[in-house]
């Protein structure tokens, strides 16, 4: 299960802006790291969400590159190979912060410079109580991404100005995936449903979204997927049919090359950082 955030939107937002501000988060762990010499602290491609504590860090995102000083904070989207290089002395958090889906097309890297300064209450918790010891469990780490997530969304949105109006066909779309992302769903039956034909639908999607509409069923599959591994004891065959693939094989592709680990990996990962504390 992830749970909803939805906070009220920037001063002066509009009720579409309102609309692209509900977003779902998750994570499952949080690291804090003082670094001693230039050290590479993240490295792969899988969902990295990073905060300059103090000192500065180079974030490598594909062929850019982007500095990160003290207090900047930055989030990559999976998929995107990337490296966090700190220089000496420089205090790092990292968190595997992921969007569950999101709405509005957001930069990858999303930079956001000063994030400390201007969110000074999620620095002090996330070193208060760290995803570790009597903080290590799933609760925490709902609460945590949503809030992390949405500090992120807002302070981005602020800086762009107002959002785009939400396409009313694009949503009814994406309510039908979401109640069911496991069903046999093909581009022709989605568009039946925003009474469009195929390419319309594809093209609606990608301006309202910044994606077509397989890749928003993909998503939606691999968060039903999280939810399965992280709370069942189903195999990962079987949590591969519950979302729509037609074998192990395809999923764990999909899932590896969306999470840059394999299903089970994932869950092991994943069950090891809530080991209550001795």
């Amino acid at each position: 299960m992830v749970i909803a955030l939805r906070e009220a939107p920037p001063f002066g937002a509009t009720p579409s802006d309102a609309a692209l501000h509900a977003r779902e988060w998750e994570m499952s762990l949080v690291q804090r790291l003082r670094v001693d010499a230039v050290t590479a602290v993240a490295v792969g491609s899988g969902p990295l969400w990073t905060l300059v504590a103090a000192g500065s860090a180079e974030l490598r995102v594909g062929g850019e590159r982007f500095e990160l000083g003290g207090g900047d904070a930055a989030l990559v989207s999976p998929g995107a190979v990337h490296r966090v290089i700190a220089r000496a002395g420089t205090e790092i958090v990292t968190t595997d912060l992921r969007a569950v889906l999101t709405l509005a097309h957001v930069p990858n890297p999303l930079v956001i410079r000063g994030y400390a300064e201007r969110q000074r209450a999620i620095p002090q918790l996330l070193e208060t109580c760290p995803l570790s010891g009597a903080c290590s469990n799933p609760i925490w780490a709902r609460a945590y991404a949503n809030i992390v997530g949405a500090s992120m969304l807002t302070l981005w949105m602020e800086e762009r100005g107002p959002a785009r109006a939400t396409d009313a066909a694009v949503a009814s779309v994406v309510a039908a995936l979401t109640r069911a992302p496991g069903e046999s769903w093909t581009l022709e039956r989605m568009a039946r449903i925003a009474h469009l034909s195929r390419s319309a639908l594809t093209a609606r999607f990608t301006a309202a979204l910044g994606k077509p509409p397989s890749d928003v069923l993909r998503d939606l599959r691999m968060n039903a997927a999280r939810d399965l591994l992280a709370s069942s004891t189903s195999s990962v065959g079987s949590v591969a049919f519950a979302v729509g693939y037609g074998s192990t094989a395809a999923f764990s592709r999909a899932f590896a090359a969306h999470h840059g680990t394999a299903p089970q990996a994932w869950r092991d990962a994943r069950a090891a950082a809530f080991v209550p504390a001795n």
